[in-house]
């Protein structure tokens, strides 16, 4: 299921599990501090989108993000947003090589992966793309994240942030609270996707995307608002969006995929992947 490519010299890791007679392929993207781990809910087979999906029809790559898993020690190869753009692309399609793909490739971010996702849905390059999904960000944070998160002139409260990544333990197997299991260092260059995102990349990257998008907010979310009123407002940045669909998922926190709900959670993104292939034949 470990798998590695050499994109430049630099090694690029990830977990892939190939469905036999696969529709498409998803790309999942993790979120910070973490790895493709986050697909595969350590201990938690039932759980994992990496082993779950290729039953249902659909091989998964879930990608170490540049910077993270093998390429952690390139790090600063990857300051600048086209050179993750760049690696990605090349990553995705060297993992791949000349398995089948189905009807194409669907990206599916979390987190801070959501700037990977829509940055290469953006790009001109990833053509025949079937949609995205993203999960676990937004345009402004929560009420209870506003005085918790860092800002540019303090830093941020390291329980507080912890207490609003794993608000609700019990909605988690206890053995995964608090993410040690999946835990990975953070790239530097992360601080700067963090303070940029919601406000400036976000809106303007949202623009440019023209395949039908998924956004899931969680029940418990409390890093970022996820509201009507918030949900809103974010599907109407994808304004070259043929679809945006809405989505809550309840008795679920930020971390979506290693929660009790990840099993309804997935075949809900599932289902609009299903309907991003039915698209393709249907005018």
């Amino acid at each position: 299921m470990a798998t590695e490519v050499e994109i430049d010299g630099v090694p690029m890791s990830g977990l892939l599990a190939v469905a036999e007679l696969p529709r498409a392929v998803v790309v999942a993207l993790h979120g910070g501090a973490t790895n493709s781990a986050y697909f595969d809910c350590p201990g938690h087979p039932e759980l994992s989108l990496v082993r779950t999906a290729p039953a249902l029809g659909f091989t998964v790559l879930a990608l170490d993000r540049p910077g993270y898993g093998s390429s952690r020690p390139h790090a600063d190869r990857f300051a600048r947003p086209e050179q993750r753009v760049d690696a990605a692309l090349a990553a995705i399609d060297a993992h791949l090589g000349s398995l089948d793909r189905g009807a194409g490739i669907f990206l599916w971010g979390h987190s801070l992966g959501c700037e990977l996702t829509v940055r290469l849905a953006a790009d001109p390059r990833s053509t025949g793309l079937l949609g995205i999904a993203l999960a676990g960000t937004g345009r402004e944070h929560h009420a209870e994240a506003r005085d918790i998160l860092g800002t540019a002139a303090k830093y941020a409260d390291p329980k507080g942030v912890y207490a609003l990544l794993w608000s609700h333990p019990e909605i988690y197997p206890p053995d995964l609270v608090g993410g040690a299991p999946i835990a990975s260092r953070t790239p530097a260059y992360e601080a700067t996707v963090t303070a940029r995102w919601p406000h400036t990349d976000f809106p303007a990257l949202a623009a440019q995307v023209r395949v039908p998008v998924h956004f899931t907010a969680a029940e418990h979310e409390k890093v970022w608002r996820g509201d009507p009123q918030a949900l809103d407002d974010i599907a109407a940045m994808f304004t070259a969006a043929p679809r945006v669909e809405l989505h809550t998922e309840p008795d679920a926190g930020h971390n979506l995929a290693l929660g009790f709900a990840a099993t309804s959670y997935h075949s809900t993104v599932l289902s609009f992947v299903q309907e991003c292939i039915d698209g393709r034949s249907t005018p």
